[in-house]
């Protein structure tokens, strides 16, 4: 058997389409806005594709001096489809338990709007088992910027470094971890020779939440 990489003190995730499925309802929302701002609609890969940075980071280069009014109708939209489409990753929910009862730190580092993230959380009952949440715009900066795993990881046993890991989809999960001197962990993708890890690689790759949790239990016996 090959051997386990140890345990970390602290795990952060990454929220959208790490613990969730929300490709649909970000992609839903963001069709209605390009709309409305007179944009060509994008296709789902699009979206999966090019949706990576935060709202106030992302939309003004998008939409120019009007990205507020881009920003409007877009949370216009979410607020009305987000929380009866949200849909949990496959075992994430006992993932989350098992790092719980394995006395591991667990946070929450998302580019999602702050209060939206944390009614999320909320509607799934997750609130019990994530000791920090932290959305766009609770920090200064937002990920990849280290302002906002700084703040997730304030009251953790261990500051940024390698006795944490950052788990997520995207290269932008993979560039904060490396920034921070975390651990990136990739999950819920088999094309890590993407473009976006070149830079970024991950250490570890995990098929999914219940590949991690395979791995909790490894660390519990």
């Amino acid at each position: 058997m090959i051997s386990a990489p140890p345990a970390p003190r602290a795990i952060v995730f990454d929220w959208d389409n790490t613990l969730v499925d929300t490709w649909p309802t970000i992609h839903e929302a963001l069709t209605i806005t390009l709309a409305a701002m007179g944009h060509r609609p994008w296709s789902l890969e699009e979206t999966r594709a090019r949706v990576r940075n935060s709202l106030r980071d992302s939309f003004p280069a998008l939409f120019g001096e009007r990205w507020r009014e881009a920003r409007d109708v877009f949370y216009d939209a979410f607020e009305r489809v987000h929380i009866a489409a949200l849909k949990p990753s496959a075992g994430a929910g006992d993932l989350l338990q098992a790092l719980r009862d394995a006395g591991i730190y667990v946070a929450v580092v998302s580019n999602k709007t702050g209060h939206y993230l944390r009614r999320e959380v909320e509607h799934l009952g997750w609130h019990r088992l994530i000791a920090s949440i932290v959305g766009a715009g609770d920090a200064e900066r937002d990920k990849p910027a280290p302002e906002a795993l700084t703040l997730a990881l304030r009251d953790a046993p261990s500051a940024a470094g390698p006795e944490v890991w950052f788990v997520g989809d995207s290269g932008i999960d993979m560039e904060i971890a490396h920034r921070t001197g975390c651990v990136p962990v990739l999950v819920n993708r088999s094309d890590t020779d993407a473009a976006e890890f070149a830079k970024w690689p991950p250490l570890h790759v995990f098929s999914g939440c219940n590949a991690v949790s395979a791995l909790v239990e490894r660390w519990r016996t």
